[in-house]
Protein backbone atom coordinates (compact mmCIF):
# COMPACT_ATOMS: atom_id res chain seq x y z
CA UNK A 1 0.00 0.00 0.00
CA UNK A 2 1.85 3.28 -1.07
CA UNK A 3 1.19 6.12 1.06
CA UNK A 4 0.44 9.27 -0.26
CA UNK A 5 -0.67 13.29 1.15
CA UNK A 6 -1.54 15.41 -1.58
CA UNK A 7 -1.58 18.97 -0.98
CA UNK A 8 -2.91 21.72 -3.62
CA UNK A 9 -1.02 24.45 -4.00
CA UNK A 10 -2.59 28.06 -4.13
CA UNK A 11 -6.35 26.31 -3.17
CA UNK A 12 -5.77 24.95 -7.09
CA UNK A 13 -7.19 21.56 -7.22
CA UNK A 14 -4.93 20.80 -10.88
CA UNK A 15 -1.91 21.55 -8.92
CA UNK A 16 -1.61 18.67 -6.67
CA UNK A 17 1.94 17.77 -4.99
CA UNK A 18 2.56 14.25 -3.35
CA UNK A 19 4.17 15.35 -0.13
CA UNK A 20 4.18 11.54 0.85
CA UNK A 21 5.77 10.11 -2.52
CA UNK A 22 7.42 13.81 -4.09
CA UNK A 23 8.13 16.17 -2.30
CA UNK A 24 8.98 19.56 -3.71
CA UNK A 25 11.94 20.15 -1.23
CA UNK A 26 13.31 16.54 -2.69
CA UNK A 27 12.60 17.26 -5.81
CA UNK A 28 13.82 20.46 -6.96
CA UNK A 29 16.42 20.55 -9.50
CA UNK A 30 17.30 18.44 -12.36
CA UNK A 31 18.17 15.40 -9.91
CA UNK A 32 15.77 13.94 -7.70
CA UNK A 33 17.08 13.33 -3.61
CA UNK A 34 16.89 9.81 -3.47
CA UNK A 35 18.22 9.18 -6.67
CA UNK A 36 21.62 11.10 -6.53
CA UNK A 37 21.83 9.61 -2.72
CA UNK A 38 21.77 5.90 -4.06
CA UNK A 39 24.37 7.03 -6.87
CA UNK A 40 26.66 8.30 -4.16
CA UNK A 41 26.49 5.06 -1.72
CA UNK A 42 28.35 2.67 -3.62
CA UNK A 43 31.80 4.77 -2.26
CA UNK A 44 31.31 3.95 1.12
CA UNK A 45 33.12 1.75 3.43
CA UNK A 46 30.24 0.56 5.55
CA UNK A 47 26.02 1.17 5.60
CA UNK A 48 26.38 2.94 8.66
CA UNK A 49 28.74 5.46 6.37
CA UNK A 50 25.90 5.49 3.79
CA UNK A 51 23.18 6.15 6.39
CA UNK A 52 25.35 9.36 7.53
CA UNK A 53 25.86 10.42 3.71
CA UNK A 54 22.76 10.17 2.61
CA UNK A 55 21.43 12.30 5.72
CA UNK A 56 24.16 14.77 4.90
CA UNK A 57 23.03 15.30 0.92
CA UNK A 58 19.49 15.23 2.28
CA UNK A 59 19.66 18.33 4.36
CA UNK A 60 22.01 20.31 1.87
CA UNK A 61 19.59 19.44 -0.75
CA UNK A 62 16.76 21.20 0.85
CA UNK A 63 17.88 23.51 3.44
CA UNK A 64 16.37 26.64 1.93
CA UNK A 65 13.19 24.63 1.23
CA UNK A 66 11.78 23.15 4.04
CA UNK A 67 12.19 24.46 7.47
CA UNK A 68 14.32 27.00 8.85
CA UNK A 69 17.76 26.96 6.69
CA UNK A 70 20.13 27.40 9.60
CA UNK A 71 18.35 24.27 11.16
CA UNK A 72 18.86 21.85 8.09
CA UNK A 73 22.35 23.29 7.90
CA UNK A 74 23.28 22.20 11.62
CA UNK A 75 21.60 18.71 10.97
CA UNK A 76 23.91 18.39 8.34
CA UNK A 77 27.08 19.50 10.38
CA UNK A 78 25.96 17.01 12.94
CA UNK A 79 25.86 14.22 10.60
CA UNK A 80 29.07 15.40 8.81
CA UNK A 81 30.96 15.62 11.87
CA UNK A 82 29.87 11.79 12.57
CA UNK A 83 30.86 10.62 9.12
CA UNK A 84 34.56 12.93 9.77
CA UNK A 85 35.18 10.59 12.74
CA UNK A 86 34.08 7.17 11.66
CA UNK A 87 36.16 7.19 8.31
CA UNK A 88 39.61 5.86 9.15
CA UNK A 89 42.00 6.41 6.65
Amino acid sequence: MALSKVIHLDDNPSSEVDMINSPPHYTSGSIEVLDFIKAKLGMCATPWEGYLLGNIIKYLSRYRLKGEPRDNLAKARFYLDKLVSEVRE
